[in-house]
This record gives structure tokens, C-alpha cells and sequence, in this order.
């Protein structure tokens, strides 16, 4: 879906996705100095608010001026401050991002091309010692999990993710890199791809 269309899905009165942070993300980054992170793909910016709430410098980016417009209303109502830059996460991020401390990109789903130049940008946008987190549908969710995007051409493995950020920095260190059952209330599991990668220093 292209940005006209996520900011037709996310024009309405009502968030489109839960207003609380992804049921990873505490666990995840539990231990970790707050300092700048960004929310790569951060849509109605549930993680950019709840990362800002624990003392980080925020700042989301994504292509749908609607969601990050909701996005800050919901940064309104928790009384913080993030930043918000409307771009496409497929090409090079801006220059004035300069390196984070963490970089987090959930669920977003694209081709291997899209999936590969976005990690890119993450991975340079790493400071020494930060650290990257993706968590996304898994594709092993289409024939074991449930929900979720039903074209295998946006979704990948714990594998694919790997070998992509290594190919933009060999010296990463791969903390976690698997396949975790998400509940889905009264349905099932859903299955997600979990990686987090550190850069030394």
C-alpha cells in the first residue's frame, strides 16, 4: 500500500492499532540508556510515544502525513515530545538524522528490495554501541500463524533479516534472532520474526 492509501486507512476518528506499545518492545529494550532513538515506519506512533515516555529522544519517520498527524494527538495526550518527519523509509534517511542509540522498525511489511534499502538506512543510522530491533510478520505465519499479510512477497524469516543487516555492517552482533508466537486474542498465534542486532563499541 502506497502513502495515499495509508492515509486514507488511517483517516478516522479511532486509532487504527492499539494506542499501547508493542507487546515487545518493554522486554526488549529493558536495560538500555535512553538515549536517541528512531521509530522507523512508526505509522500512528504507539512505540515513538511509549520510547519517549521511558526518557528517549524520539523521532518517528513515515511516508503517511495522517498517521503521524494522529500519531502526535496521541504524543498530546502522554504529554511528550517526539519528532516527526514525513519521508519514505525505502530511501536514504535524511542527513540531519546523524546515529541513534536504537533504531526500531515493527511490522513493516514490503518487498525484499523495500525490506533491504530500508535496513540499510537503519543500519547506518546505528551509533557505536546502538542497537537495531525489527520485529515483523513472519512468513511462516501464512501457513502456522494467523493473520496478518497473506502475499509471502512481504514477509520473511528470522534468516533473510539477518543476512541483510550483516550485509551492510559484518561487525554486528546478532543478539536474537527468531521466530516468537504473538497471541492474537481468541483466534490463535500469530508468528513473528524477531531480530536484534548491536553495533560493537
Amino acid at each position: 500500500m502506497d502513502a495515499a492509501g495509508w492515509d486514507e486507512r488511517y483517516d478516522t476518528a479511532e486509532f487504527v492499532w492499539a494506542t499501547d506499545p508493542n507487546r515487545f518492545l518493554p522486554a526488549e529494550v529493558d536495560g538500555l540508556t535512553p538515549g536517541r532513538s528512531l521509530d522507523v515506519a512508526c505509522g500512528e506512533g504507539r512505540n515513538t510515544v511509549w520510547l519517549a515516555a521511558q526518557g528517549w529522544n524520539v523521532t518517528g519517520i513515515d511516508f503517511s502525513a495522517v498517521g503521524l498527524a494522529k500519531a502526535e494527538q496521541l504524543a498530546g495526550r502522554a504529554g511528550v515530545d517526539c519528532t516527526w518527519v514525513v519521508a519514505d523509509v525505502t530511501e536514504p534517511f535524511p542527513e540531519s538524522f546523524g546515529t541513534f542509540d536504537l533504531v526500531v522498525l515493527f511490522y513493516a511489511q514490503m518487498d525484499a528490495d523495500g525490506r533491504r534499502n530500508m535496513l540499510t538506512s537503519s543500519v547506518r543510522a546505528l551509533a557505536p554501541g546502538g542497537t537495531l530491533l525489527w520485529v515483523a510478520h513472519d512468513v511462516t505465519n501464512l501457513t502456522d500463524g494467523v493473520g496478518g499479510p497473506q502475499d509471502a512477497s512481504v514477509l520473511s524469516g528470522p534468516d533473510e533479516v539477518v543476512a541483510d543487516v550483516l550485509a551492510v555492517e559484518p561487525t554486528l552482533v546478532v543478539e536474537r534472532a527468531e521466530v516468537v508466537r504473538r497471541p492474537v486474542d481468541g483466534v490463535g498465534d500469530a508468528l513473528d520474526t524477531l531480530v536484534r542486532v548491536r553495533r560493537p563499541g
